[in-house]
């Protein structure tokens, strides 16, 4: 008679499955890669859209003043009885002016005229980056301005 011995033997630990490090390095590679490539275009993206925002609160800004010009029949005065120097200071707190708070700055260039204006959004610390557009200009005559004429105002 025959006496079979039954083999007790672990299958799964003679099959070990898993990543090896050489793996592992490769697919952290193609990670960094796509990382660095990513990124830069992510920041671009955000610059353009806050630099978007931007230029529709110019405009926003620009129907106020255009709106004050038809009560007091001046760009320099404002309120009851168009008594008030109209300055930076008096313009309206929009809630794009609030949601853009620390990464523009939205003022008269100078003190507006009887006759003329000119609103200005300069970039702060978080779209100091926007070295090609820079600070965006808006006078009387809905002239926009920038630092770069091409793609700034869209």
């Amino acid at each position: 008679m025959t006496t079979f011995r039954r083999r007790t033997h672990f299958p799964h630990l003679l099959h070990q499955r898993g990543f090896t490090l050489v793996e592992l390095m490769i697919v952290i590679a193609i990670v960094g890669i796509l990382a660095a490539v990513a990124y830069p275009s992510y920041l671009n993206y955000i610059q353009k859209s806050r630099r978007a925002t931007a230029s529709g609160c110019l405009m926003e800004l620009s129907q106020w003043v255009e709106r004050n010009y038809t009560t007091c029949l001046s760009y320099n005065k404002t309120g009851a009885g168009c008594t008030t120097d109209l300055t930076s200071a008096q313009l309206p707190n929009l809630t794009c002016r609030t949601d853009l708070a620390g990464i523009y700055a939205f003022s008269f260039a100078a003190n507006p005229s009887a006759t003329a204006y000119q609103l200005q959004a300069v970039p702060g610390a978080p779209q100091a980056g926007d070295t090609r557009c820079g600070t965006l200009t808006l006078n009387q005559l809905g002239a926009k301005g920038a630092a770069s004429t091409t793609g700034c105002w869209r």
